[in-house]
């Protein structure tokens, strides 16, 4: 297990985390969670050895394995799997050796090499290299085109697929959701509860993280408080215990105040000076309870609109796309006063599109967009961060704003408005390039609410915000008096402001008749038609001339061949059958323990827990694993 005991950790002279104690037991699912800057980042430093405790304690096993996101941008022509591939560091040596003893014709060491390579799954590397690239996200096709073929985002997806590739003890996520859309964060989801390891997590994403943790670490004033549960439980149980601590705070106030009325009233009478002084020893020994001092939350709201015209928009006929790409085709939408749409759709099917045509960052292709009288377009997109000014500082940026755009104000004004969404003092003057994501994602938040828009095209606003600020934006959203249209991967976000969604795919966009639930119920469907259409094309044969056909004999031979398909299927699928049985058992276990685990149990009884719930773990993951193969055989068989 992991401990720290009293553990001390200072940035420069800034002390990060004081005198903390915890433990992190084998195959926890950990939240780690607090205000950016809190410290999160730090001890995920300590964790992976790149920073060292000032004082205390901290101790992880010597054999764990550890496995992390790197950081840096991948800047090679490799291609996507074997770059993957690649972070499986224990094959990659075993490979090495292989070759090694090859060249040195060693026949003994040949054949330890060959069981090695046995022993770390060189037989299914590739295809879990692969299965990791195409649940984030990618194309079949775009397996083996070389990473920097690829943009940012992507190539940041990849490096996420080469860490989970990597076979580990404890694996460590910072914020792994910022470069994935909603069905390959649905996709991270279930390989994050299947891994069998110690799980610590980063991330802002409260729904991401309900999923997949069972255990919360808070970072709060240079302290570390270990909570039972995911962050649902987290808010209740903290919210519980602030409650409690200022009730207690509140009583001891009262009776610190009645002991130095006493003192003070009768101090200076002979009579009474004995009782006196045996209250101020009293009042000396009182352990004072801290104030519950609440955080200052941030919020914002948007101005009301100076109109609202109905219809905002109507597009008929639309060809949408870039160029000669036509991505979109046919598209029949209209955009009312006070809608909430929530735009759904995997990665590259157009949502972007969409919304910058709508925008009017680029043309459509054919058909026509019709603009209510006074469409006033607020937009949010991921590279407007990078389209501000990084030598201006915030409050250049809102006098250009207020001459360019209007309406016009002073500057003490602009200062006044600026402090609003937490630029204050000396941050005004701060230049952009040296800011944090979230505080460039806050100063255009800002530009967009001075403009006083009636349409929110919003595309991903919420990559770089922690919670609190998330909060305020959906708080602000929901205030909103005009039309909101929502690209998000932020599920809580979707929930909290959208009362209905289109579907953007398959080249067309739609009206979804369901909820987030049923979308992901679709995303499941569409990534199994994919893989399906996928595996037929492949095995599909050039057309050539067919031959006359006896009807009869046709029908007699397909007879016999759904006979022979059902005597080979059978036993598979009898076997199939077991092991769901066998996972749904496990299911079960595993929900029980982690139940327990959350709970106050004593230490020899955690231990005995979280061994069992490692081993459940491990069975299931094997009982997946079969299932996968069963599966992939029935495939076969029946296309075959």
């Amino acid at each position: 297990m992991i401990t720290l005991r009293n553990v001390t950790l200072r940035r420069g002279a800034k002390v990060v985390l004081d005198a903390v104690s915890a433990t992190i037991n084998p195959g926890e699912k950990v939240g780690l969670v607090g205000r950016n800057g809190a410290g999160k980042s730090s001890l995920f430093g300590l964790l992976d050895g790149s920073l060292h405790e000032d004082a205390g304690e901290f101790n992880v096993p010597a054999q764990w394995r550890l496995g992390q996101v790197a950081q840096h941008m991948p800047e090679t022509d490799e291609g996507a799997t074997a770059f993957v591939l690649a972070g499986d560091t224990r094959l990659m040596e075993v490979r090495a050796a292989l070759t090694a003893a090859e060249e040195a014709n060693d026949g003994m060491a040949i054949a330890h090499a060959h069981a090695d390579l046995a022993d770390a799954g060189e037989h299914d590397a590739v295809p879990r290299a692969q299965t990791l690239i195409l649940g984030l996200g990618f194309q079949v096709h775009e397996l083996d085109q070389p990473v920097n073929s690829f943009s940012g985002g992507w190539r940041m997806r990849l490096q996420l697929a080469r860490a989970l590739m990597a076979p580990s003890d404890l694996l460590l996520l910072d914020e792994p959701t910022n470069h994935l859309d909603l069905d390959a964060l649905v996709w991270l989801e279930g390989w994050l509860q299947r891994y069998a390891g110690t799980l610590l997590v980063i991330s802002h994403d409260r729904e991401f993280l309900d999923a997949v943790t069972n255990v919360t670490l808070h970072i709060e004033r240079q302290k570390l408080t270990r909570y039972g549960g995911n962050y649902s439980a987290f808010e209740t149980l903290r919210a519980q215990q602030l409650e409690l601590q200022q009730a207690s705070f509140s009583k001891q106030q009262e009776k610190i105040a009645h002991l130095q009325k006493f003192i003070d009233r009768f101090k200076a009478k002979a009579s009474k000076a004995k009782q006196a002084q045996s209250r101020v020893k009293a009042l000396e020994r009182i352990e004072r309870i801290a104030p519950v001092l609440a955080d200052a939350e941030f919020s914002f709201e948007f101005k009301e609109p100076a109109n609202l015209p109905n219809p905002m928009l109507a597009i008929s006929d639309a060809v949408l796309g870039y160029g000669e790409k036509v991505i979109l085709r046919s598209v029949n939408r209209s955009v009312l006063a006070g809608q909430r749409i929530g735009i759904l759709g995997a990665n590259g099917q157009g949502k972007s599109t969409l919304v910058k045509t709508i925008a009017r960052e680029i043309p459509a292709l054919a058909g026509t967009l019709t603009e209510g009288k006074g469409l006033h377009i607020g937009y949010f997109a991921q590279q407007e961060l990078d389209v501000l000014s990084q030598e201006s500082n915030p409050l250049e940026h809102m006098i250009r704003l207020a001459r360019d755009v209007g309406p016009e104000a002073r500057e003490q004004e602009l200062r006044n408005f600026l402090g609003s969404f937490n630029f204050t003092g000396d941050m005004v003057q701060q230049a952009v390039g040296t800011m944090s994501g979230g505080e460039k994602a806050r100063l255009v938040l800002a530009m967009i609410v001075w403009q006083r828009p009636n349409l929110l095209l919003l595309d991903e606003p919420t990559n770089h915000l922690d919670l609190a600020t998330r909060e305020a934006l959906s708080i602000a959203l929901n205030e909103f008096e005009g039309t909101v249209l929502l690209v998000s991967h932020d599920r809580s976000l979707l929930r909290s402001v959208c009362d209905e969604f289109w579907l953007v795919g398959r080249g067309e966009v739609k009206p979804f008749d369901g909820d987030l639930d049923d979308y992901q119920k679709y995303l499941l469907e569409e990534s199994r038609r994919l893989r399906e259409a996928a595996r037929v094309a492949a095995a599909t044969p050039a057309p050539t001339a067919a031959p006359a056909v006896n009807p009869q004999a046709l029908r007699k031979a397909d007879a016999a061949t759904r006979q022979q398909l059902a005597a080979r299927t059978k036993p598979l699928k009898k076997e199939l059958a077991q092991v769901e049985a066998r996972m749904a058992q496990l299911n079960a276990e595993k929900a029980a323990l982690e139940q327990d685990l959350s709970g106050t149990l004593p230490p020899d009884a955690i231990a005995d827990a979280g061994r069992r719930l490692k081993a459940a773990l491990q069975a299931l993951e094997q009982a997946e694993e079969r299932w996968l193969e069963l599966s992939g055989e029935i495939e076969r068989i029946e296309a075959a």
